[in-house]
């Protein structure tokens, strides 16, 4: 076992990191940019390193600051987290030359599994079901129309290179494909410096079904049971749970099985996450790999008692998998994880910043707090707009929504605009208690033309009632 990681991240993934590193007694090295001097993962590290600059592209995605980072520290390993460097083959493999293991899958996996065309080719030679579209990359316009004509509307644009909803264009009709094409590649080249995208007939109405696989380097491969994900909006999860309500056993073992052959022919190593569309009729399309943890990985780890970075750990010091399928295969429970996220859900989700001036998170019985928050945090337009994530457990999925809704009640942080209430209302809807709803849930519910008002007075307690709460504690002077 390695006995010192440098967590190449931020945030409350640096901090969960450190916690398992901490328990299983490996020594731990934060880095940190000029924006994070006084963030708790530089404190709660056994050494920190400052890697300068505000912005992630002077900072986090320096290849060269943490690979020095690393050597002046001493550290035999590199956790990546999740977002960042986590799916650079480029790194992990400076990583391997520095003499250091990167504790994720090999930079040929990533190389092959992170482009999207290739793991979809990969996803057709192992005989994994995926929706009719493009053969590899489209080169022009002309060719998009070629198969956009073949397979019929409505097609779904998507860049080679990355993901997070970037480069992604839905086109329902004829007239909108040329924008759509060019507004996909224009994104697609800013944000993954590749342009190229491909195209897939659009399945409506989907599922977002996800795989979580463990692989070890002695040929093990676990597949555990699925995280439905399609409560999001402009591609971006907001409320995860496990398992599915659209999901029976038998299409549990199938979609586990194929995520399994191909992480197999992949020749796959450590944590990963498959994901699926999941149609009415209960067939299913793959649609991609993401080569790291995921941030939805705590749901999984509720419903089945695995702690998934212990197991990245060992799995990169060589050991094998002393976990059995039958340990895991079916889900303990239900789990719900609701992203906090530093967003205006009134002003269409816009970014919103400030510094935390009250912060109360909720506790109690399967309530769990992933967060890298304090008083006097400063949320800043540099990173991501998530802030912390709750995820609770209970037996069933009706006490945990009941059990989530309280815990959302209490959950009460004053200085920035949050997601919490519209989690919240989430968890109250119609559509969401019955299990019965798709990818297009926020297209079709949000925003809610009348809160009921039971909602209202919540909602109400959810952004001003941390503010309530500070004033009361703050004396009067005169």
């Amino acid at each position: 076992m390695f006995s010192k990681v440098l967590i190449a991240n931020r945030g409350e993934i640096a901090l969960r990191v450190i916690g398992t590193c901490k328990r299983m007694g490996i020594a731990t090295v934060a880095v940190y940019s000029d924006a994070d001097v006084r963030a708790l993962h530089v404190q709660e590290a056994d050494e920190a390193v400052s890697i300068g600059g505000y912005t992630p592209r002077d900072s986090y995605l320096v290849i060269e600051k943490i690979i020095r980072a690393a050597k002046d520290t001493g550290a035999d390993a590199i956790h990546p987290g999740y977002g960042f460097l986590s799916e650079n083959a480029e790194f992990a493999r400076a990583v391997a030359e520095a003499g250091m293991t990167f504790i994720g899958p090999t930079p040929e996996a990533i190389g092959m599994l992170g482009d999207k065309t290739a793991a979809r080719e990969l996803a057709i030679a192992s005989k994994v079901p995926v929706s009719p579209g493009s053969d590899g990359a489209v080169e022009s316009f002309e060719d998009a129309i070629k198969v956009v004509n073949e397979i019929g509307y409505p097609v779904i644009i998507k860049a080679a290179a990355g993901g997070g909803g970037k480069g992604m264009r839905i086109v329902e009709h004829e007239d909108e494909i040329e924008r759509a094409f060019m507004a996909a590649t224009g994104e697609a080249l800013a944000a993954f410096n590749d342009g190229r995208v491909f195209i897939e007939r659009y399945i409506v109405q989907p599922r977002h079904i996800e795989i979580q696989v463990l692989a070890d380097e002695h040929g093990n491969v676990l597949y555990f049971p699925e995280r439905e994900c399609s409560v999001q909006r402009r591609h971006q999860k907001v409320i995860e749970e496990s398992p599915s309500t659209a999901v029976t056993p038998a299409i549990r073992k199938a979609m586990g099985e194929a995520a399994a052959r191909l992480v197999q022919a992949a020749n796959y190593t450590n944590a990963g996450t498959l994901e699926f569309l999941l149609d009415a009729s209960g067939e299913f399309y793959f649609m991609e790999v993401n080569t790291r943890l995921q941030v939805e990985h705590p749901v999984t780890e509720m419903i089945s008692g695995v702690d998934f970075v212990e197991q990245q750990l060992r799995i990169a010091s060589g050991e094998p998998l002393s976990i059995q399928h039958a340990d895991i295969a079916e889900p303990k429970g239900h789990a719900i994880e609701c992203r906090v996220c530093a967003e205006d859900v009134f002003n269409e989700f816009l970014p919103d910043t400030g510094t935390i001036k009250f912060m109360q998170l909720p506790t109690g019985e399967g309530v769990r707090n992933d967060s890298a928050l304090y008083v006097g945090y400063e949320v800043s337009v540099h990173y991501d707009p998530m802030v912390a994530k709750l995820v609770v457990w209970a037996p069933t999925r009706a006490e945990c929504i009941e059990r989530t809704k309280q815990a959302l009640d209490n959950y009460h942080l004053a200085g920035c605009k949050t997601t919490l209430p519209f989690c919240r209302i989430v968890l109250e809807h119609d559509a969401f208690v019955s299990g019965n709803y798709s990818t297009f849930f926020v297209q079709e519910n949000w925003p809610l033309p009348h809160l009921p008002e039971t909602l209202k007075i919540v909602t109400a307690a959810a952004v001003g009632g941390a503010v309530l709460e500070e004033q009361r504690r703050t004396p009067i002077s005169n």
